[in-house]
């Protein structure tokens, strides 16, 4: 047990198993921040009355809702240099991390749109009444009244969300990404044994969920008390 421990639980190993637990949380935010800026698009367009508008944001979240993750990373990363290149003539190969993001992000954004569509259908029908009482636009209604009482309620929704985001981060080792599950793989490449890396990796994950679950539940509590 000695051995095995001294040789992987090195400060080379671990430094390189926090380095890319780091860059799985960094491509996780900015997906999720990304996905929240589509999610309120997409929810605007589904409560929208313009059927256009409303069929188109139907179709983005049906689409990436009902077909898998790994689908559409493969699609952005295979397909759309293939379709550039086509149209353009010229070769399209942006950074696996941006793919990384830009994929993750479309998923998002699909799933938080309903989850702010449903908040802001549960706001109370006074606050909309009063709203046009006041001469409220609907721009003004959505940014003023509306969305920040939407906003408070999914929060904690959107922190098990970034949870979801992280662990499905680990997707992206198929594209060449080194994030967590690419670094413990790398490591069981080098040592020819693959069990204690992903141990390794699979306790940064544990603790990761565990922290911001904490975190979240925490924050559903303060937000309980000051309702």
């Amino acid at each position: 047990m000695q051995t095995i421990l001294e040789k992987y639980l090195t400060a080379e190993n671990i430094t390189f198993l926090l380095r890319s637990a780091g860059i799985s949380i960094g491509i996780a935010a900015a997906a999720l921040v990304c996905g929240l800026v589509l999610g309120v698009l997409g929810a605007a367009g589904r409560i929208s009355r313009n059927k256009i508008t409303h069929g188109i944001a139907t179709v983005y979240v049906e689409v990436i809702r009902g077909t898998p993750m790994m689908l559409q990373i493969l699609f952005f990363y295979l397909g759309v240099p293939s379709i550039v290149r086509a149209i353009t003539g010229e070769p399209f190969n942006p950074s696996v991390y941006v793919i990384g993001v830009v994929a993750m992000a479309i998923n998002s954004g699909a799933y938080t749109s309903e989850l702010i569509r449903s908040a802001i259908q549960a706001v109370d029908k006074g606050q909309w009444e009063a709203s046009e009482t006041l001469g409220l636009g609907y721009i003004q209604m959505m940014r003023y009244i509306i969305l920040p009482q939407a906003f408070k309620r999914i929060i904690p929704p959107m922190v098990s969300e970034f949870i979801t985001l992280i662990k499905d981060s680990s997707l992206l080792s198929t594209i060449g990404v080194v994030e967590l599950l690419q670094a413990a793989k790398t490591i069981g490449t080098r040592t020819y044994n693959y069990v204690p890396p992903l141990l390794m990796a699979s306790v940064i994950y544990l603790a990761l969920t565990l922290t911001i679950s904490r975190f979240s539940k925490r924050l559903e509590e303060r937000m309980a008390l000051s309702d």
